[in-house]
């Protein structure tokens, strides 16, 4: 099925993929590429538009970014933002210098309701500024649509020629009126429809699977987060016991996940493929055994698991196709497109070069992750899987601080499984982007009863955050953190203490580790 293409081409902006997702949100398909993509290739792919991203640099600069000026003459509707729009505007005979006075923040801009662009926005709207340089002349036969007070060309247009660029950042959150102009660029100037839905995704890609597969064997690393069992079950809708999942508990994960995992994926699961689970508990603990430093811990939890990974695929025997739950910030970190590498990030942490196999499958490589999840509904997984919080893929052992042994790992289970219960209970948990106990390291004098104890303290961790780049320590009610203190030191063994880390990010990380 041929599907409306809307292409982003970077210029080195920070907010590439957010454009790319703005445009998604509009119910039109949007692919991030390198700005140097060469034009017979845009010719190929036949895209009803064309957005250049912000960048850091001067366009006048000799290590300047540009797109070829052939580009201007495709008659595919292109939007310029903020260094894209510079662009444009030097390419085609306008001036770009240093601006007088520098634009950042929240401005208020008056734009010409007239444009297209600007239909049903107001005529002064607060839009997100930053740049150093400005339009200090639009090139000829530019309509200037939009200014500030210090910006004399915040948006331009050559409407005949289905040009138009914006100095600001409509993508973002703080241009009020953002999502209005990027609808009426995708919608009413490339003539878009949008149609672009997850059903249709998930029926296409099935249907995609069964054709590259055809009666070829499948292996797929199933952690239990929603990338890979969003793909594992993708995969098993199209090819059935084709497919091998093989799930390693390695004793790190929440309580009772692992057997969450297997009620779903296992031979009394839903799904038709065949699945393997590895309790490989003791033989995790036996090599974490005395080790402290965290970066330590991720290297030898990732390395076992391979090696747990590799014997049961050797196992399995000759394999066609390696399954991985790649999404398309991933395809974009490493390089817009590249050639396919095993990434140590990844699901699994890093996968073994030396299973045979002919193809890697990433059925998700084209989806943001809020994407995956609508994909994991429409296919049926239930929805604790497919909404289960970020979770590192060494696991607990990177929210144990110090060695890792089986009874901490059963103090921070049962902690967390407490903190957890109770902030759902008390409706806390509803806007949150992460929370979860830790074991600190430190242990301390208490009283229970008439007794003293020295036992470990626990640290509840709980923030706010709207990208995972910065955020901070949520508001928990005391009554409920009250709540959950007096649960855990009465129902955890070991532990005597309860403390709340009201660490932000900068200075502190989400992880406790």
């Amino acid at each position: 099925m041929e599907r409306e293409l809307v292409l982003v081409l970077d210029f080195g902006g920070q907010y590439n993929q957010l454009i790319a997702r703005r445009v998604r949100e509009c119910n039109v398909y949007c692919e991030v590429h390198p700005c140097t993509l060469p034009v017979d290739r845009i010719k190929q792919m036949r895209p009803k538009g064309i957005i250049f991203t912000g960048g850091p640099n001067s366009v006048y600069g000799e290590e300047a970014p540009r797109c070829p000026v052939e580009m201007f003459a495709l008659g595919i509707p292109i939007l310029g933002i903020c260094y894209g729009s510079q662009l444009m505007a030097y390419m085609l005979g306008g001036s770009v210098s240093t601006a007088p006075v520098s634009e950042y923040g929240k401005t208020e801009v008056e734009v010409d309701t007239a444009s297209r662009l600007f239909e049903g926005v107001t005529e002064k709207t607060v839009c997100w500024m930053s740049h150093t340089d400005y339009i200090e002349t639009a090139p000829a036969e530019f309509v200037v649509t939009a200014r500030t007070p210090v910006c004399p060309v915040a948006a331009m247009e050559f409407a005949k020629k289905n040009l138009y660029a914006v100095q600001f950042h409509p993508e973002v959150m703080h241009t009020q009126q953002g999502m209005q102009m990027l609808s009426n660029f995708v919608r009413n100037i490339c003539g878009c429809k949008g149609d672009w839905k997850m059903d249709s995704f998930v029926e296409t890609a099935i249907h995609q699977i069964r054709e590259q597969v055809g009666d070829g064997k499948v292996l797929c690393a199933l952690s239990g987060g929603v990338d890979s069992s969003v793909a594992a079950v993708l995969l098993s809708k199209a090819v059935g016991r084709q497919l091998t999942c093989v799930f390693v508990d390695h004793g790190l994960l929440r309580k009772n996940e692992g057997d969450e995992v297997e009620a779903v994926f296992g031979p009394k699961g839903q799904y038709d493929l065949n699945f393997v689970r590895v309790n490989a508990q003791e033989r995790f603990y036996k090599k974490l055994a005395g080790v402290e430093e965290p970066e330590a811990k991720r290297k030898i939890i990732g390395e076992e698991f391979i090696r747990v990974f590799e014997e049961e695929a050797k196992k399995i025997g000759s394999v066609d196709f390696l399954v991985q739950g790649t999404i398309y910030p991933d395809v974009i970190e490493s390089g817009l497109g590249k050639s396919a590498v095993i990434k140590s990030h990844h699901n699994v942490g890093g996968l073994p070069d030396c299973v045979d196999f002919k193809e890697i499958i990433e059925p998700l490589r084209l989806l943001f992750k809020d994407e995956v999840r609508k994909a994991g509904l429409e296919l049926g997984i239930p929805k604790h899987l497919v909404f289960r919080q970020p979770f590192p893929g060494p696991g607990l052992g990177v929210r144990i601080v110090g060695e890792v042994t089986a009874d901490k790992v059963r103090m921070v289970q049962d902690a967390d499984a407490i903190y957890r219960e109770e902030l759902v209970r008390a409706g806390c948990d509803e806007g949150l982007g992460q929370y979860f106990a830790a074991l600190t390291n430190m242990r301390s004098v208490g009283v229970m009863g008439d007794e003293r104890t020295y036992d470990y303290a626990v640290a509840l961790r709980a923030v706010v955050t709207s990208d995972f780049m910065t955020a901070e320590a949520a508001q928990i009610p005391f009554a409920v953190l009250s709540k959950v203190m007096n649960r855990v030191i009465n129902e955890v063994k070991g532990v005597n203490r309860v403390l709340y880390d009201l660490t932000s990010k900068p200075p502190g990380t989400i992880e406790f580790e």
